[in-house]
């Protein structure tokens, strides 16, 4: 039920395991709002009984965040399922759908995992549409890209073929990214005036990159005091010359059919971006000799 209503019949019914997060808070007023889907579940353990309104601004009637045990989620009868829990959490309750599969009246759902957790998994779709649309048909097990990682593929995927060498990648996030439970990474007063690198090699998304375009990516990621919203500087040697107005043409290009990708001739500004659907990429610049970009 949302917002008082009663499921029409052709809605589709989502659950949110782990809602209590910025992610979850996002996708309640997303789904809430959307004539397509009724919201069937938000679970938070933390908020167990709690009136989600109390806390999201948000028509969702009297709908209350539950605790329900990973092995009670197939009985929870949801079409979707978006697990937006912390890495290395959601095998549990992928594992209790497999394991409700072995009924034959059991439909399963889309699970969307919002974690790491399946991004290597090539059993499962991942789910970055403009690079990946062509094999999205009748996906029901999609893992969702992570942030800085949708950035440098988004960035670095038009220029691919061309690159000669690890591309070198310069990220700096607002502290949304390091999620509630509290750190260094996203203590206001530790990073008032400052900017924090981290994971400078190996992180998570150096990996993801890499393993998706199959070419290596050396990224260096640093937290913002700003809240929301992630901006990447890409170094890369190129393996022929170019000029700014060719690099420009292949972005725009690639990018033609795509609504929500803006190919552009300044640099991008997070404070234009934040809190919007869109990316923008732009900046392009070029050394003397056409190969650096």
């Amino acid at each position: 039920m949302r917002g008082g209503s009663v499921n029409t019949g052709n809605q589709a019914r989502v659950g949110i395991v782990g809602a209590r997060g910025h992610v979850g808070g996002e996708l309640i007023p997303l789904l809430a709002a959307h004539p397509l889907f009724d919201l069937a579940y938000v679970s938070s353990r933390e908020l167990d009984g709690q009136r989600v309104a109390d806390y999201i601004d948000a028509d969702v009637g009297d709908l209350r965040y539950s605790a329900p045990d990973h092995v009670d989620l197939p009985s929870l009868k949801a079409d979707a399922v978006v697990l937006a829990l912390p890495n290395g959490k959601a095998g549990l309750c992928v594992d209790a759908f497999d394991g409700a599969g072995a009924d034959p009246g059991f439909q399963q759902p889309v699970i969307i995992d919002l974690s790491a957790d399946y991004r290597f998994d090539d059993g499962w779709y991942y789910g970055l549409p403009e690079l990946t649309r062509s094999r999205y048909d009748g996906q029901r097990r999609i893992s969702n890209p992570g942030c800085y990682a949708t950035a440098m593929q988004l960035l670095l995927a038009p220029i691919r073929e061309w690159l000669d060498g690890p591309a070198q990648c310069f990220g700096v996030s607002g502290y949304s990214g390091a999620g509630t439970t509290p750190s260094d990474k996203n203590s206001v007063d530790l990073l008032r005036d400052n900017l924090m690198p981290y994971a400078l090699t190996g992180h998570v998304h150096e990996r993801e990159v890499s393993h998706r375009l199959n070419h290596p990516v050396h990224f260096m990621p640093h937290v913002a005091p700003h809240f929301r919203g992630l901006t990447i500087t890409a170094n890369m040697t190129l393996r022929s010359a170019f000029d700014v107005d060719a690099i420009r043409a292949i972005y725009r290009q690639r990018y033609a059919n795509e609504p929500l990708i803006r190919v552009q001739d300044d640099a991008p500004w997070v404070s234009r971006i934040a809190n919007r659907h869109h990316t923008e990429i732009g900046g392009f610049t070029l050394s003397t000799d056409g190969r650096r970009l």
